[in-house]
């Protein structure tokens, strides 16, 4: 695990079970995936939820999720059959009551996103290692310290900032994001976490207040 330097950060997030109970693109061109049918009944069911609410989709399931716990930038998000996700600012760094739970995640360097408005003049790389385990346990398919090696960059499109990840190394895959043209506030995002291609689709519904 590497250590943390006073310019560097460390994001680890392991989800313990006490919480959880009571076609590729070169270009900078966003595609927008289809929501398909699922648990919630319409739009307007979610945008009546009380308090900070995320729509996620991934593969045929859709679920609101309501935030259940939140230290500034770090948050717990929960639906109502147990899946829960942990976000730091716009990335998701855990899952659980998915096919693979992302376990944990650690950066050796700043998160990008954390600023996704510089992005559009300077891209930007990021190493982090994540761990991977399947909802069985079966530890003959866990995977620990997978290294990551990501490149960021934005562009203005009609709908505000549109980022795209490309990352390699331990897995491959393609991560997007739409943000907020001033304030860089993440709105909507495409994120791998473990599921082979089967990304999480997240809506902001109601963001937290901060």
């Amino acid at each position: 695990m590497p250590e943390l330097g006073e310019t560097g950060r460390q994001a680890e997030n392991l989800l313990r079970a006490s919480v959880f109970l009571p076609p590729r693109q070169d270009g900078l061109t966003p595609y927008r995936r289809p929501l398909p049918p699922g648990s919630i009944a319409g739009e307007d069911e979610a945008l009546t939820t009380n308090g900070p609410a995320l729509l996620v989709t991934y593969g045929s399931q859709r679920k609101l999720m309501t935030l259940i716990q939140g230290t500034g930038e770090q948050r717990l998000w929960r639906s109502d059959d147990g899946t829960v996700i942990a976000t730091d600012g716009a990335r998701v760094v855990a899952t659980a009551g998915t096919v693979t739970s992302l376990a944990a995640t650690r950066f050796d360097s700043p998160d990008p996103l954390d600023d996704v408005t510089t992005l559009l003049d300077r891209p930007a790389a990021a190493r982090r290692v994540v761990d991977l385990v399947p909802a069985n346990r079966d530890t003959d398919r866990m995977r620990f310290g997978v290294s990551l090696e990501c490149r960021l960059r934005a562009a203005r499109v009609e709908e505000g900032l549109y980022v795209e990840e490309r990352c390699g190394g331990g897995a491959r895959f393609l991560n997007r994001y739409w943000a907020d043209p001033e304030t860089g506030a993440v709105w909507r995002s495409e994120q791998w976490v473990g599921i082979d291609g089967r990304p999480l689709l997240i809506e902001v519904v109601s963001p937290p207040s901060n």
